[in-house]
């Protein structure tokens, strides 16, 4: 997926969770998508992000690829986000694995819960 196509849907879920009151102020788990041809290179690819803020996970899909979900708390910023897809396909591209996007569950209020809203943004 080209940057620059990334970088015009990024804005707009940005925008879509500003426009609902998502609290930016806070930190939040912000999960990064990728996919791979084989187990191998996607645990190769999730040894390489290991610290106290990030958490990965390796499963198989059910067209015989290989996805890693990579959770990092942090602030939901246009910049911050893009600055860490950058580092993400940077270890991706080389195990041929392909960015398949970036997405983040908001906290709820009592209210919302109790109508079922979980406001889920991804692209």
């Amino acid at each position: 997926m080209s940057t620059a196509y990334q970088d015009d849907i990024s804005s707009h879920v940005l925008r879509r969770m500003k426009e609902s009151g998502f609290d930016f102020a806070r930190i939040h788990p912000i999960e990064f998508y990728a996919i791979f041809p084989d187990e191998d290179r996607a645990r190769q690819a999730a040894e390489q992000f290991r610290g106290e803020s990030l958490n990965t996970q390796v499963n198989p899909g059910d067209d015989g690829a290989w996805r890693m979900q990579l959770s990092k708390i942090m602030h939901a910023t246009y910049d911050g986000i893009g600055d860490f897809e950058q580092d993400f396909q940077s270890v991706i591209g080389p195990l041929d694995g392909e960015v398949e996007g970036w997405g983040v569950i908001q906290e709820v209020s009592a209210d919302q819960r109790l109508a079922n809203m979980t406001p889920r943004y991804s692209c």
